[in-house]
């Protein structure tokens, strides 16, 4: 009986990623620890590469930490999110190809985030994913061990209702899938 009532209140898969945009404006509640930990546990199920887990994730909660991350990226939206997960990729723990030597961290770290954002927006909170932020000024804020470094910062939280929202635009099936 549990299980019928809890595929009724989910959303199909489908739904969640129609759903699912790059959040640019939060609320200040602050994300509960429940929601947390639910996220964090989908990032941890992510897969990767022969199970390797080259990754790393800093919850980023104390006002010092974030007011450091928005010298790294100076946005007034960035500066609504009430928390930030660093993802960071540990070079050390990448599974490289044997055939020609190509490294999988980033493959394996760009499946984890976005298990990561897709588990917000089942949750009912915003994300987004950046990459551009200026890397010197995080490792000088934020000293990472040798091997591992940041890829991208995902600010969370309740979505304000003023947040701006693109329209999803996607390129067609036929312009993207081939049958060969």
């Amino acid at each position: 009986m549990h299980k019928f009532i809890f595929v009724n209140i989910m959303k199909d898969f489908r739904t969640l990623c129609a759903e699912r945009f790059s959040a640019r404006k939060f609320t200040d509640e602050i994300v509960n620890n429940e929601d947390l930990s639910y996220i964090l546990e989908c990032v941890r199920l992510a897969p990767s590469a022969v199970n390797h887990q080259p990754w790393r994730f800093w919850v980023v909660k104390s006002k010092d930490n974030l007011e450091k991350l928005h010298q790294c990226y100076d946005r007034d939206w960035f500066k609504t999110a009430p928390l930030c997960i660093i993802a960071l990729k540990d070079n050390n723990e990448a599974w490289v190809r044997p055939c020609d030597q190509k490294p999988h961290g980033d493959i394996d770290l760009a499946i984890a985030i976005e298990h990561l954002c897709l588990a917000a927006s089942e949750r009912g909170l915003g994300s987004c994913w950046i990459c551009n932020y200026d890397a010197a000024k995080f490792a000088q804020l934020f000293p990472q061990p040798i091997g591992v470094e940041a890829v991208a910062l995902i600010p969370i939280g309740h979505i304000a209702p003023d947040c701006p929202r693109k329209e999803k635009v996607r390129k067609p099936m036929d312009e993207i899938v081939q049958t060969i």
